[in-house]
């Protein structure tokens, strides 16, 4: 039975604005604690407005960057080292983002890999997707910590994500940079480029619509 005692309302409202006030406060605080945010809250250009690429993972034969089709496992490296994602218009398609190091890589690896798909051209922009304008995507960005398996990679330190994408009828044909930073540590509060060891690697990605 609902309660007629005006005073019990109140409370609960009170407790509604309070527990409502905390939350935004909580976010705002969250959304400044890690500027600039790669062009989302600000205009930086890489992670490397926040972060150091001071890591021991540099040699690119020991490192895996990949992106593989998600039904055939195929990767989608082209001839000049970038990939290209190819889709009709309409139309879905899911790929894995594969990071780490090699099976036979001696140096210790690193803990968690974090990646981002940006069109370069989207950073200065209001919008709050910094994926190319007209496609819908579901996970463009993503921090993870290694240990996921993948056929292809057996034995490898990797992380392994699926990113579905959508060319609608506003997409163009452009091009992304995918943005990986293989870590290990932890960001010191207020000064990110402290505690944490990191390798920064970069990767073009081509988008193809097809009519």
């Amino acid at each position: 039975m609902r309660s007629k005692d005006p005073t019990l309302f109140l409370l609960a409202a009170a407790t509604l604005a309070t527990l409502a006030s905390v939350v935004l406060t909580r976010s705002a605080q969250t959304a400044l604690a890690y500027p600039p945010a790669v062009g989302i809250l600000g205009e930086a250009k890489n992670c490397l407005a926040c972060h150091v690429s001071n890591g021991p993972w540099n040699d690119d034969h020991q490192t895996i960057i990949d992106v593989l089709d998600r039904e055939t496992k195929s990767s989608l490296r082209q001839p000049d080292g970038s990939f290209l994602i190819d889709v009709k218009r309409g139309q879905t398609r899911t790929v894995l983002t594969v990071l780490g190091r090699t099976k036979a890589d001696t140096k210790e690896a690193p803990y968690r890999n974090a990646w981002l798909y940006i069109d370069p051209k989207t950073i200065k922009t209001a919008s709050l997707s910094k994926f190319a304008p007209g496609w819908d995507v579901n996970l463009p960005m993503s921090c993870r910590v290694v240990g996921d398996k993948i056929e292809g990679y057996e034995g490898a330190s990797v992380t392994v994500l699926p990113m579905t994408v959508r060319p609608t009828d506003a997409a163009q044909s452009g091009e992304l940079v995918l943005q990986v930073m293989l870590t290990k540590g932890d960001s010191v509060k207020g000064n990110t480029r402290a505690g944490m060891v990191g390798s920064y690697f970069e990767r073009r990605v081509q988008l193809k619509v097809i009519d």
